[in-house]
């Protein structure tokens, strides 16, 4: 057993979903969405902390952070639990961060997603993005939607990630799962080799650059169904990142292959239930349709959102409204929901028509 492993015990005994270790700093677990200390451990010193770290990371993860101060990688528990672990330095030290990996694949309909997520997953191709911050549950959702595909579907499913996250088992579908460092020098290189691999489904686990943009895009309008992941809130801004990575003389033949590849854009973003006991998710999803089409090859983005609303009978929903929605159903308090809002100001209006319900304060996120 490493030394680790009773930090681990005690975040997964409070249910926490991160742990927080930082030289000098009592150990700390994210626990439904805030950050409390670990009752019953000492401060971390500089000696402690290093074997903590160097015991369980693999010898040329350990040999990259200590030259770069920068790593990532996935430790096992036993069977017990599986962690994506962060390791970084600061001015205080060695520091990281452990994410709890459920060792047990939820499927779509134990996560309460919308419907549409299982018609993505049927799809036999084009892009489906699936958005938000870190924390925000996308690696969650992504491995419920390749479960689906899993229990329904005979299909040949690659994922290039960093690190291996979900370890799928082989039901209907065949699995091939690649480590970017371990398996692949980079996404793109896995997605230029993947064009080789017979792949029906490909799970790019960041899309991070132009290079592995370019190539997951030519991938889905190649006929496979391509999933990737972005650190954006919202589909219209999802678009502008992906268009604004390009230069600018190849950014109008990008939006001309992203309005006929793009199949479907969801941004999640988690928050803290109203009776405090829990988190649910929130989502804005955007559909292929013509107008969406029309908008992104034209590069009007701006009128997405006015699409997404005009929408709604294709199970389209922007997060504001999805947010609002959620506030009805009491299952997160308006304040909470203030927060995520993109566009605070009319969501202040509508939370005030709401009968018996005060409107949320101006505070305004960190």
């Amino acid at each position: 057993m490493a030394k680790i492993d009773r930090y681990f015990d005690a975040m997964l005994d409070m249910g926490a979903s991160d742990l927080h270790l930082l030289e000098g700093q009592y150990p700390k677990v994210r626990e439904h969405g805030h950050i409390v200390p670990i009752p019953g451990f000492d401060i971390l010193d500089k000696d402690s902390i290093f074997d903590l770290f160097k015991e369980i990371c693999p010898q040329d993860r350990w040999v990259k952070y200590l030259r770069t101060g920068d790593m990532d990688f996935a430790y096992a528990m036993g069977e017990d639990a599986r962690f994506r672990a962060n390791y970084y330095r600061v001015y205080q030290g060695m520091g990281a961060v452990f994410r709890v990996i459920p060792t047990k694949i939820l499927t779509l309909e134990q996560l309460s997603a919308p419907d549409i997520l299982s018609q993505l997953s049927s799809l036999r191709m084009g892009l489906v993005l699936v958005t938000g911050p870190t924390g925000s549950g996308k690696s969650t959702t992504l491995a419920a939607m390749l479960n689906h595909i899993n229990d329904n579907f005979s299909r040949k499913i690659l994922t290039i990630e960093d690190p291996i996250e979900f370890v799928h088992p082989n039901k209907k579908s065949f699995f091939i799962q690649r480590e970017v460092g371990d398996h692949t020098k980079s996404f793109g290189s896995g997605l230029r080799a993947a064009g080789r691999e017979d792949a029906d489904v490909i799970l790019v686990g960041e899309m991070r650059d132009l290079e592995t943009i370019s190539l997951a895009i030519s991938a889905a309008e190649m006929g496979v169904l391509v999933f990737g992941t972005l650190h954006t809130n919202s589909a219209a801004k999802t678009i502008d990142r992906i268009v604004n990575v390009f230069p600018i003389d190849q950014q109008d033949q990008v939006r001309s292959m992203l309005s006929t590849s793009i199949r479907g854009v969801v941004s999640q973003q988690l928050l803290r239930t109203a009776d405090g006991k829990g988190r649910c998710a929130a989502h804005e999803i955007m559909l292929k349709n013509a107008a969406v089409s029309a908008a992104i090859r034209q590069g009007q983005i701006s009128k997405l959102n006015q699409v997404i609303q005009s929408g709604s009978r294709q199970n389209m929903i922007t997060m504001d409204d999805c947010l609002l929605r959620l506030v009805r159903s009491g299952k997160v308090a308006p304040d909470a929901a203030f927060l995520k809002a993109l566009d605070k100001n009319r969501f202040k209006q509508e939370i005030a028509r709401m009968p018996a319900t005060p409107p949320p304060g101006d505070e305004t996120e960190a």
